[in-house]
């Protein structure tokens, strides 16, 4: 392919995750992965800054899209239900991308380095939420908790949902996980 064919960046990380599956993240090159997309590294520094961001590069996406779905929800809405509301809402956007979702998993189970980023950018999401929640008027407590306890209940959705062949939406994955949590509260 040449430098001139449309979507370089989705040629990228198609390249990518290519490589990475086959030959691991830490044996790939930049230079590798510009060359199976058919595209200079320069062109791949366009669009990433490194080559672990061609695995994180939706974040803000996700980010933004938690965000606005906690400023929307229902002004009678518990800090928690806003959250779970808001998870389910970027499942959305991950149902598209369910086969893309269980590659780059497998790409971040494989290495340390990249599970270590990925908790990093669901510490950023919490950290988001947590505000948004503030903006709507919890209390910091409450908002941290609820945060923190929504990104839980992702992390085990998100999980099941990949390891899945089941045809099942992540929200299912998400409301499921929210019940199992309630039942386990209320054994306190």
């Amino acid at each position: 392919m040449g430098r001139w064919e449309p979507d370089a960046a989705g040629r990228l990380l198609e390249a990518a995750l290519e490589l990475f599956s086959e030959r691991g993240y830490e044996q790939t090159t930049v230079a590798d992965i510009a060359q199976k997309a058919g595209v200079t590294e320069r062109t791949f520094f366009r669009y990433y800054a490194d080559k672990r961001e061609v695995l994180f590069g939706g974040g803000t996406e996700l980010e933004a899209t938690v965000v606005a779905s906690i400023a929307a929800a229902p002004s009678s809405a518990a800090p928690l239900e806003a959250v779970v509301a808001a998870i389910s809402a970027i499942g959305l956007l991950l149902d598209e991308r369910r086969e893309f979702a269980r590659r780059r998993a497998a790409v971040i189970a494989s290495n340390a380095s990249l599970q270590e980023r990925e908790l990093l950018k669901l510490a950023a999401l919490s950290t988001a939420a947590s505000s948004a929640l503030r903006d709507r008027g919890a209390g910091a407590a409450e908002a941290a908790l609820a945060a923190e306890t929504g990104m839980a209940l992702f992390k085990v959705s998100f999980e099941r949902w990949v390891a899945s062949p089941s045809a099942r939406s992540i929200a299912d994955y998400v409301k499921e996980a929210a019940r199992e949590l309630t039942a386990l509260a209320a054994k306190l």
